[in-house]
């Protein structure tokens, strides 16, 4: 059997709340557990009456109600047993108590011992996990259709300034560029909230007196440019090759065609990883432009499914995630892919420009 100093150790440095009682409810142990979460120092609580570190008296009672309740738990004995303890700010924490009556040899009641949980914190990373899946969700679903229209409004400003002299089309291009702008605002909100969500770290600002919000402001930056006036007129630098692109979000996958064809190549569609397979099979591509996130066959088996099958056919990633949760790209970086594209929303530019470097021009 272990000498004692061995339990007197354990009991002192646990990270839970242990504080044990004499039969007249007089504090005579109170661990390092107990002083960080409730605040009080040794001094402040040893050989005073338990109620000290209750919310209240009844929350005391209670537990040893329940500890001598033979239908609630084994006699004597109480597991998981919530109620509330008051922190030396007059803070209340939440707790779960497991303890146990303690007796002598005789069998006489001579005090008890009670571990609690702080369930603030245990309440809070729930909390958290919950927020973080929410965020990552919101942030996906939203990413998508404002990929489709950033890259529609790259297409409008190009037909605007096709179809009029410039001199005409100052106003219109204004209202793109104000569409733009207000689109690139919430894209930097999501992506906030999406950051937010992998560190969970997060601030608050006042909403009104007494309620509080996380704080989305944007950080500080450099505005990104808008199309207004700067809309590149339609080319041809990718004339001749024939692309497959691949989204199970038709909006973007559609934009994406969009934007393809305006530089002259050849686009088919595919709306999921097993159509883009079947196709692969039946025709020739230049390049595969895929989603990341889809149902049936996601980005990474894609590009390795390319890569076994067609190793000349480079392959460009597109992920509406702002950080790469499932380590997919990761992946397929390790094994060589050599394009990625976060859509946050994505960039019309970025995208031709890549499509261009993976195809040697």
């Amino acid at each position: 059997m272990l000498p004692p100093i061995y339990f007197e150790k354990l009991l002192e440095d646990s990270p839970d709340i242990v504080i044990a009682v004499d039969v007249g409810g007089e504090v005579v142990l109170y661990n390092e557990g107990a002083r960080t979460a409730l605040g009080y120092a040794s001094s402040e609580v040893l050989g005073q009456h338990v109620s000290r570190v209750y919310a209240t008296i009844d929350d005391a009672r209670a537990v040893m109600r329940a500890m001598r309740d033979s239908e609630l738990d084994a006699p004597g004995k109480v597991r998981n047993f919530q109620t509330w303890l008051r922190a030396r700010d007059g803070r209340p924490v939440p707790v779960a108590i497991s303890g146990c009556l303690i007796h002598d040899s005789s069998g006489a009641e001579i005090g008890s011992i009670g571990f609690a949980k702080d369930l603030a914190e245990i309440h809070r990373q729930d909390q958290l996990a919950t927020l973080e899946e929410i965020a990552i969700s919101v942030a996906h679903e939203l990413n998508n259709p404002l990929s489709a229209i950033l890259n529609n409004l790259q297409l409008l400003a190009r037909d605007v300034l096709r179809n009029s002299p410039e001199n005409d089309c100052a106003i219109e291009l204004e209202r793109i560029g104000s569409v733009e702008g207000s689109v690139r605002k919430i894209q930097s909100i999501v992506n906030r909230l999406t950051e937010m969500a992998g560190t969970r770290v997060y601030g608050t600002r006042e909403y009104l007196p007494g309620t509080r919000m996380a704080d989305l402001s944007e950080r500080p930056a450099s505005p990104a440019p808008t199309t207004a006036g700067a809309a590149p007129a339609p080319g041809a630098g990718l004339a001749g090759l024939r692309i497959l692109a691949v989204d199970d979000d038709l909006a973007v996958l559609h934009s994406v065609r969009d934007l393809l064809r305006a530089e002259g190549a050849a686009v088919e569609t595919a709306a999921c990883g097993l159509e883009a397979c079947t196709m692969l099979a039946a025709s020739s591509f230049d390049l595969v432009v895929s989603d990341v996130v889809m149902p049936d066959l996601d980005g990474y088996e894609l590009f390795r499914h390319v890569r076994e099958k067609f190793p000349a056919i480079p392959v460009i990633l597109m992920t509406a995630f702002f950080y790469d949760r499932d380590h997919v790209l990761k992946r397929s970086k390790l094994e060589g892919l050599d394009g990625v594209l976060f859509k946050k929303p994505l960039d019309p530019g970025r995208l031709i420009a890549l499509v261009a470097a993976r195809c040697g021009r």
